[in-house]
């Protein structure tokens, strides 16, 4: 039995990018994996590609018909065979170490049942400043996701019994991370070990207003379900302030750090205000 499972669903990958993703796996330094391809492309699929790897661990099948990411994702949940899940994107780049530093992780702590990494954006090059503690990571859920879904490794007992939610789709990662709060702990490692590849056929450019309306459901049912969090976001997190006169004239904005007060604006009703915060 292995002891991880990697987990990539592909869909019409380009070429070069799945094959330098397979490689980046096969590079890992903790070889104690299986590496589950699921084709969900059955009439242009990727079989060659993969075929060309001449490496036992890796396991391609395809779907006899297209079945979505959510499902597929599902499939591969109850293919596994690995105490721990690594979640793998079909044009990302996890860096060498990346399952090693994962895995003693996971083997030192317990109680922790999902562990992330810092990124970096390819070709960009701005790297990820996410939050490690599982308080922070909680409490920023209430506004965002947290965790870098393909950069993350979870244990089997966990997503087995948790498993993605389709009417979420394509955020049903942000939707299961919420799902997890309470059930189990967040980790993110401070190390970049992963490399995030941005391009215009990326699902955050091909479905971001499908992505954002999905996000802003999950947030309002996650803040419901948990107000304490969602009240300890307000009073810490980091946010900026702007204000307008009569709502259309702008008077400027401010940073602050912790949740703003109103004061002695609720007497000034023709000023409105409104709060972003920079965890989003």
């Amino acid at each position: 039995m292995p002891k991880v499972s990697v987990l990539m669903p592909i869909y019409q990958t380009h070429p070069e990018y799945l094959k330098a993703t397979i490689q980046s796996i096969l590079n890992q330094t903790f070889k104690d994996f299986e590496f589950l391809i699921l084709d969900d492309c059955p009439m242009n699929t990727r079989e060659e590609v993969v075929k060309s790897f001449k490496d036992k661990r890796i396991k391609y099948s395809k779907n006899k018909k297209n079945m979505g990411i959510t499902p597929s994702r599902n499939k591969l949940v109850k293919m596994a065979k690995g105490k721990y899940l690594a979640v793998m994107d079909h044009d990302d780049i996890s860096l060498p170490k990346r399952f090693e530093k994962q895995v003693q992780f996971l083997d030192k702590h317990p109680e922790v049942g999902v562990v992330g990494c810092q990124y970096q954006i390819v070709p960009n090059g701005r790297k990820s400043r996410l939050p490690t503690t599982n308080e922070e990571i909680q409490m920023g859920l209430m506004q965002d996701c947290m965790i870098l879904h393909p950069s993350s490794m979870i244990r089997a007992n966990v997503l087995k019994k948790d498993p993605y939610k389709a009417e979420f789709s394509p955020s049903e990662d942000y939707a299961l991370w919420c799902d997890l709060i309470g059930k189990t702990k967040f980790y993110n490692l401070p190390e970049t070990l992963f490399h995030y590849h941005l391009h215009a056929a990326n699902t955050s450019k091909t479905q971001s207003t499908k992505m954002q309306n999905t996000a802003k459901k999950i947030r309002t049912i996650a803040r419901q379900k948990h107000p304490e969090l969602w009240q300890k976001f307000q009073d810490t997190a980091p946010h900026i302030l702007r204000m307008k006169l009569f709502g259309i004239i702008p008077l400027g904005k401010f940073e602050q750090l912790g949740k703003y007060k109103k004061g002695f604006l609720k007497y000034l009703p023709f000023i409105t205000t409104k709060i972003k915060y920079k965890h989003s």
